[in-house]
């Protein structure tokens, strides 16, 4: 498929509360280097910029972020804040808190509630902000979310956050968290080569609440933070190759016609990469190869 003319508007539109978002975005997690979460070698920073300010010239108003997402000499949020302030009234900056690194890079203990005011005034220094979009909390293992989302939800109240959002939860965290503050969107590890009956449950429920599903390592697979998956089954390889399509690009369309409501935010720091993510929104599977892709869904449970 050609990608050179194809916007992020391709695939419709869907609401962050009421920030209205095109499905298809970008995670900015990859933009600080090759091994995102090791202080190994930087990033290109002109390259990162570049790659910003491309996925906005392609329509791209949605993008995912978080304090912790640095390597050595770079930071996501920093490079975020250099290429795009001022911010465009249309784009929509959502960031997560909950796990903890310190400069060392060295992951630390989860956050405690009485943390994450830190951790959100910290992405507000880096975005260069006076308020937070979305923030979304991030489980970390813990049974019970309400302290830590209360904690955030008083933030709200201040007028810090617009939205709050989930990530990493089952059903029963959803559902605790409504109880103290509406919830625009649920963050979960999602995509062909990971199936869990619980996050598929989370995905029918925001359909049927109006809430965006947005899957993280949707393209990645395997691969992790560390970059898209090579290891692909030859029922993807022949859609892809049928639709003249990358099998990233096939991943991510089976993503967004798993519901409406479903986003897609992946992330590089290749431009030809990013070309080719925004062009998928406008890549459609037929029935038959849906059935095929969802079946190694299934599989891979």
């Amino acid at each position: 498929m050609s990608s050179e003319t194809i916007t992020a508007d391709a695939a419709g539109t869907w609401k962050l509360g009421d920030l209205s978002v095109n499905r298809v975005g970008f995670g900015a997690m990859r933009l600080t280097g090759s091994a995102a979460f090791h202080l190994g070698s930087p990033s290109d920073r002109e390259r990162s910029i570049a790659v910003l300010r491309k996925a906005v010239e392609l329509g791209v108003n949605h993008i995912d972020t978080a304090a912790f997402y640095f390597s050595s000499l770079r930071s996501a949020n920093e490079l975020i804040n250099s290429a795009l302030s001022p911010y465009a009234d249309d784009l929509v900056v959502v960031t997560k808190v909950g796990p903890f690194r310190n400069y060392s890079g060295d992951w630390g203990t989860s956050a405690r509630p009485d943390d994450l005011r830190g951790h959100v005034e910290e992405n507000l220094r880096q975005l260069g902000r006076d308020h937070l979009d979305v923030v979304n909390l991030r489980r970390m293992r813990q049974d019970s979310i309400a302290e830590h989302f209360g904690a955030l939800a008083e933030l709200r109240e201040e007028g810090l956050i617009r939205h709050l959002g989930l990530s990493a939860v089952e059903p029963r965290h959803l559902a605790e968290a409504q109880a103290i503050a509406p919830v625009v969107c649920v963050q979960n590890r999602y995509g062909l080569d990971s199936y869990d009956p619980a996050t598929d449950d989370v995905r029918r429920l925001c359909g049927e609440q109006g809430i965006a599903f947005v899957p993280f390592f949707a393209v990645a697979g395997d691969g992790g933070s560390q970059g898209a998956t090579t290891t692909h089954d030859d029922e993807l390889l022949a859609i892809a190759r049928a639709h003249e399509a990358s099998p990233a690009q096939v991943r991510i369309a089976w993503t967004l016609q798993q519901g409406p409501h479903v986003l897609a935010i992946p992330g590089t720091g290749n431009p030809d990469h990013l070309v080719e993510n925004v062009a998928a929104g406008a890549l459609r599977l037929t029935d038959q190869e849906l059935d095929t892709l969802n079946a190694l869904h299934q599989k891979a449970g």
